[in-house]
């Protein structure tokens, strides 16, 4: 398993024993939110028994771009859970087999299975959080910066709709990997991240042979890098964002966080970066800090 999912799931665990104390849910597993090249794609959806608020959280299931059922932790969404919240923990297609534009395209339509379910799980359609870490952090804050609407044409009912949320709160997400830890460092699947190189082994659709060719061109993939990096979508329309992030993150240095930050401030998007003294990629006690996402979900998805 991934060292970048390792991390997070080592950390979250530590909230585990608090779920003594959560209200009580019904978990509703392996909901199918579509299908692509034959495979269903799955969420497993948590709905609190007591005092729901209305609002939803989408939990992106991801640590390096590698997403299992395995992975869901209960933990990461008890604080939700008990402020109300309907959580849909979302499994896109994990690497080695996709890439990350089409893991993108999985969050895509996740979120607007969600908006297009809404009533079913009583929750506003307007009032969706997005959160994670790493992969899942730099998923939910693609999902905040290119939501976009759906195609009124489109066969299915549930492409219709947007892919918009209200709020993102993160934890230590890549964020440009055009400029990763410095100006100009390229980390396409190299350097820091070799050991992800499967991601970002983009392809192409040959549509003569119907076979998927392989990108090697470097300017392709930089264009590539830069369309599925957050910090070039920051637009004044962007959902506001929480970062939470470690000073001392070998993996995913704070200068991500740093970066898009500076993006939001410059378009005027609510946003706030909170730094953990000392901390790596992940850190004992960081159940606290999903506290502080929850509140923050509580101002920005208008929770009554």
């Amino acid at each position: 398993m991934p060292r970048l999912l390792l991390a997070l799931l080592a950390a979250v665990a530590v909230a585990t024993p608090a779920l003594a104390q959560a209200p009580k849910f019904d978990r509703k597993e392996d909901v199918i939110y579509g299908r692509k090249w034959g495979t269903a794609l799955t969420m497993d959806v948590f709905t609190p028994k007591e005092k729901p608020n209305g609002a939803g959280v989408v939990f992106c299931v991801s640590g390096g771009w590698f997403s299992s059922k395995e992975s869901v932790n209960v933990g990461f969404v008890s604080e939700f859970l008990k402020r109300g919240y309907v959580c849909f923990a979302v499994v896109h297609g994990s690497q080695p087999k996709f890439t990350i534009p089409e893991v993108l395209e999985d969050m895509h339509r996740a979120v607007r299975y969600v908006r297009h379910h809404a009533k079913d799980y009583e929750v506003d359609p307007d009032r969706l959080g997005i959160t994670g870490g790493s992969a899942g952090g730099h998923l939910s804050l693609m999902m905040g910066t290119t939501g976009k609407d759906g195609d009124p044409k489109a066969k299915d009912p549930v492409d219709r709709g947007s892919s918009k949320v209200a709020a993102v709160g993160c934890f230590f997400p890549p964020t440009d990997f055009l400029n990763y830890g410095k100006d100009g460092a390229v980390m396409l699947g190299r350097g820091t991240l070799e050991g992800f190189k499967a991601p970002f082994d983009f392809t192409e659709l040959d549509p003569v042979t119907r076979s998927f060719n392989l990108v090697s061109d470097e300017t392709k993939r930089r264009a590539i890098g830069k369309q599925i990096s957050p910090v070039y979508h920051v637009s004044k329309t962007s959902a506001p964002a929480l970062i939470i992030h470690g000073d001392k993150d070998l993996l995913v240095p704070i200068q991500q966080a740093e970066r898009i930050i500076k993006r939001y401030k410059a378009e005027g998007v609510e946003c706030e970066l909170v730094v953990k003294a000392g901390g790596d990629h992940g850190w004992p006690g960081i159940e606290k800090d999903l506290v502080t996402i929850a509140d923050w979900f509580d101002k920005h998805t208008g929770k009554k």
